[in-house]
């Protein structure tokens, strides 16, 4: 398959970026990783009649510590750079556990942290650690800039909060909070394909041992990734033994209302999100546990 006719800018600046996408507004497209974009346009399932290539905009790429224990990564960081770094082994360490999951080394590669996130693809792992680690995007225009918490942006399937005119630069990981431990799940018919369920997990114990906070974030069950707020706080106050994350797990997958597809049935995914969600609340726990 071929793309429909299209216009190509390589702008030299990210001035010169925004005033392209807002001069063309909604016609255009702007080109990060391309791995998703790409292939969508050779199917013809997406037709920008103009395409910002964000390519040789170095000052969009990079990792960054960010005040007592944070951490920036540049929209344009390639996903391998960001697997490979121990600066986000060290302050992200979701992060870095989950982006071998994302499909094969050559993909990341290419692939972009904030293509992925901006694409906002149902079954993609990022915007669900996005999610559960509380990071704000940091969104670019011609007139201004602002920060959006992840948990305004994702908005619905292939849907931001980004305007035609605006870029994601740069994402913004807080630190972790004292006693907090992470963990990331998910199960796919083979390493590399999409998840048929994913999780992402995140415990706070307070100094008695018992739960002071939890995230669970899951993905491909939804238009987006869907967090389950009422297993979170089934979990909250409890000391956490295996009762407790059975309880927490069965709440999140009643919590969900998973898809039916070629690939599974909407009962295996709500059965495969309670397995999941417990064995990361689990290793979140004992993670937690090491670190009091």
């Amino acid at each position: 398959m071929k793309p429909a006719p299209f216009e190509y800018y390589v702008p030299r600046s990210l001035d010169e970026a925004l005033a392209l996408l807002a001069e063309h507004g909604y016609d255009a497209k702007p080109l990060a990783g391309g791995q998703s974009l790409v292939p969508a346009m050779n199917f013809r399932l997406a037709q920008p009649a103009v395409l910002v290539d964000l390519n040789n905009l170095a000052d969009l790429a990079g990792i960054m510590a960010d005040g007592e224990g944070g951490l920036r990564i540049g929209a344009m960081t390639r996903q391998r750079a960001v697997e490979r770094s121990p600066l986000v082994a060290q302050r992200a360490p979701l992060l870095a556990e989950t982006l071998p999951y994302i499909a094969h080394p050559q993909i990341r590669n290419r692939g972009t942290v904030g293509g992925s996130l901006a694409h906002n693809d149902p079954a993609a792992e990022l915007p669900a650690v996005a999610l559960a680690l509380d990071a704000r995007m940091r969104v670019r225009k011609q007139d201004g800039e602002r920060v959006v918490a992840a948990s305004d942006f994702f908005l619905g399937i292939f849907t931001t909060a980004l305007e035609p005119d605006e870029l994601l630069t740069e994402i913004v990981f807080p630190p972790l909070p004292p006693r907090s431990g992470v963990a990331f799940e998910e199960m796919a018919r083979r390493h590399g394909d999409y998840a048929l369920v994913g999780c992402a997990a995140r415990v706070t114990l307070a100094e008695n041992g018992k739960v002071s906070d939890s995230r669970l974030v899951f993905f491909s069950v939804g238009d987006g990734p869907v967090q389950a707020v009422a297993a979170a706080k089934t979990l909250r106050g409890q000391r956490p033994g295996p009762a407790a994350m059975r309880a927490s797990a069965e709440a999140a997958s009643q919590e969900i209302d998973p898809p039916s597809d070629i690939h599974a049935s909407a009962d295996f995914r709500r059965h495969l999100a309670q397995v999941l969600a417990r064995r990361a609340l689990t290793r979140a726990v004992d993670r937690a546990s090491a670190l009091r």
